[in-house]
């Protein structure tokens, strides 16, 4: 995983709430335990019309979201059940963060644990998000702060243990690993 400290992009904006996660990544792309690829699948049935071809109207099929690595989404994104690949297929996109006034929680805590930042902003921030496609942004996950093209910014919660392995670019066996010394003295020491 590639640390994250900071990400400053144009944003992508996908305004609907309540997209779940058989939207982000639909069941029948389930069948891979790898991240490779999943991000041509990403929003494989909202991205497409009926007939297969790509929408042209759907944000992730412009010209000018090529290079984004800011999702800003509507409210209760990643709703519904609980799968990895939803992040994965995000990550494989080329995402880095997903802005939203609320997320799912077990969408949240997959996405930490797989390189991608969730970033809850108010209600304000969010409008002018949403009111303002391909807007550059910077967020800053050292600071935990989100700031606008004018200046103005916003902070998010993050989980310690969490914005440490992102901050670091590891996940929890990558933490583990790095205490191996540690747990090697303490065994030692104890007769293990």
């Amino acid at each position: 995983m590639e640390p994250i400290r900071q990400i400053r992009s144009r944003t992508v904006v996908l305004a609907s709430s309540n997209i779940d996660t058989d939207q982000i990544i639909p069941a029948r792309f389930l069948t891979v335990t790898t991240r490779s690829g999943l991000g041509r699948s990403l929003f494989q049935d909202l991205r497409h019309l009926p007939d297969g071809r790509p929408d042209p109207q759907f944000p992730l099929n412009r010209p000018e979201a090529a290079g984004c690595t800011i999702l800003v989404a509507g409210d209760n994104f990643g709703c519904g059940s609980s799968r990895e690949h939803a992040p994965w297929a995000l990550v494989d996109h080329g995402f880095r963060a997903v802005v939203s006034t609320a997320m799912a929680d077990i969408f949240t805590n997959n996405a930490l644990k797989n390189g991608l930042l969730p970033v809850i902003v108010d209600a304000d921030t969010h409008r002018w998000l949403i009111d303002h496609p391909g807007a550059e942004i910077l967020i800053d996950l050292e600071a935990r702060r989100l700031t606008l093209p004018d200046g103005r910014s916003s902070a998010f919660p993050v989980e310690a243990f969490a914005r440490h392995c992102l901050l670091n670019g590891i996940d929890e066996l990558g933490y583990l690993q790095g205490k191996l010394a540690e747990i090697e003295r303490y065994e030692a020491a104890h007769g293990r």
